[in-house]
């Protein structure tokens, strides 16, 4: 195998080729860095965390993987996988997260040290949330928390301090993970069943399509909160109403519960992450 071949591979390993799941841990992150810095923030700190964004998914997807190597070769949509496929070797994943995840902790080195500290609980995190699919029923709650913790950093870095609003943000965060997450997982609803691993979209059941709806409203109540806890302008009201038209517009894809209309509007959240960003940054101006 030439080392070009080798690079593509880990490219996959990586996710590196679906861009999706970077925005939709950058925009909670985006969301904190506008929020704790009232709309001004230090553009190296910046530059950090979204550096920070891409190694540390990277890092957890490579994990997951290497959680998930005996799971994916049952799963149609995930026996190509580069592990799954034999094409890189379990040491090989370890190895390429380790190194993923040294580069994200070097790279906060310049931070205080609750960056630090919180950085530690990011990346158990990170590193735990593939095992939840074994024990925990509602898994997508983990990952919520664990996408969502650039949040608390931000504060963290930009304040020095975590303040509640921070936490509640991420809980915001949390709530939409649940709605987007479901989505995905009713796509594998199927061979998840006969495999017997836990996810939301097998938990909440024939409720699925009311828990995505009340997971999306209340993803948006808690950041109208905030809003109004700041006396935010129209701009983020603004905001938050085109994320809830796109929320029903992806209630509307799923209604049927068809996997491809189910992958397509998990696809589309990262629209809703922006919309949200977009009326923060706008009514920071």
């Amino acid at each position: 195998m030439t080392l070009t071949e080798r690079l593509s591979l880990y490219e996959k390993l990586m996710r590196l080729d679906k861009p999706v799941g970077i925005l939709l841990l950058l925009w909670p992150t985006l969301w904190g860095q506008w929020l704790a810095s009232n709309g001004h923030p230090n553009w190296m700190i910046l530059w950090i965390f979204i550096m920070g964004v891409v190694l540390m998914r990277s890092a957890g997807c490579v994990i997951n993987d290497y959680a998930d190597r005996k799971i994916d070769p049952l799963v149609a949509r995930t026996r190509n996988r580069p592990l799954a496929a034999g094409k890189v070797s379990s040491k090989e994943a370890l190895l390429l997260a380790a190194g993923l995840s040294l580069l994200a902790f070097l790279l906060i080195l310049p931070l205080n040290t609750l960056v630090l500290g919180l950085s530690v609980i990011a990346l158990f995190l990170a590193a735990s949330y593939p095992f939840t699919k074994r024990f925990f029923a509602i898994p997508q709650a983990y990952l919520g928390i664990a996408f969502g913790f650039g949040i608390p950093m931000s504060y963290a870095a930009i304040l020095g301090e975590v303040p509640m609003e921070a936490w509640i943000l991420l809980a915001a965060n949390t709530f939409w993970a649940i709605a987007y997450d479901t989505q995905y997982a009713m796509v594998d609803r199927e061979d998840d069943l006969k495999i017997g691993i836990k996810t939301s979209a097998i938990t909440f059941g024939r409720f699925d399509l009311v828990a995505i709806a009340i997971c999306y409203g209340l993803t948006l109540a808690l950041l109208a909160w905030v809003g109004f806890q700041r006396n935010m302008g129209i701009a983020f009201y603004a905001g938050l109403i085109t994320a809830a038209a796109i929320a029903v517009y992806h209630m509307s894809l799923i209604r049927s519960r068809d996997p491809k209309q189910c992958f397509r509007a998990f696809l589309h959240n990262t629209w809703f992450g922006a919309a949200i960003f977009i009326g923060i940054a706008l009514s920071a101006i």
